[in-house]
């Protein structure tokens, strides 16, 4: 189970044209948007990764505008765990649970996911804030993942998990988020 007090998220790539062609690429950003507010709600942290932005455009709008306060850490390594400066920031963190969304599943979010899983993180995907260019390459993402330990959860099961209990202030604010 995630734990509140244990858990960061990797935002991974979700930028420019890509984001945007991506399969089911609005529900994807829908679920995104979603996730960000509930994690913000619930202070887990947040790492954002942003691949070889000059070629492939900043974050998309709709996600960027989710995290106010956050910088993107570029990179040029498929794994964001082969980026010095986005290894700091989750070992900074302390905390040994991951939970990874963006795209595309089967290149990055597996790269930056089977890298953290192998340095000792227990590390989680959100199936339904991932995608690929194609319903099959995210598939074999997933399964690739799964076969190495790596959970899948969704939007909805994470924040819940981490929220825990129904008497909570944040419960209702995520209530909001989720319906």
């Amino acid at each position: 189970m995630l734990k509140k007090d244990e858990t960061v998220f990797v935002l991974v790539d979700v930028q420019g044209k890509l984001a945007r062609v991506v399969h089911e690429s609005v529900t994807m950003i829908h679920q995104l948007q979603r996730l960000l507010k509930g994690l913000q709600i619930l202070d887990i942290p947040i790492i954002w990764l942003e691949q070889y932005p000059e070629g492939l455009g900043a974050t998309i709008e709709e996600v960027a505008d989710e995290l106010s306060g956050i910088e993107p850490i570029s990179k040029m390594t498929f794994s964001g765990w082969q980026n010095e400066q986005f290894k700091q920031a989750v070992e900074a963190t302390g905390r040994k649970q991951i939970l990874v969304g963006g795209i595309e599943t089967h290149i990055c979010v597996y790269q930056t996911s089977a890298e953290l899983k192998e340095a000792g993180y227990e590390v989680q995907i959100v199936a339904d804030a991932v995608s690929s260019r194609t319903l099959a390459n995210k598939q074999i993402g997933l399964e690739k993942m799964k076969a190495l330990g790596i959970l899948p959860t969704s939007v909805e099961m994470a924040l819940y998990e981490l929220l825990k209990s129904a008497d909570t202030a944040e419960f209702k604010e995520i209530l909001k988020v989720v319906k």
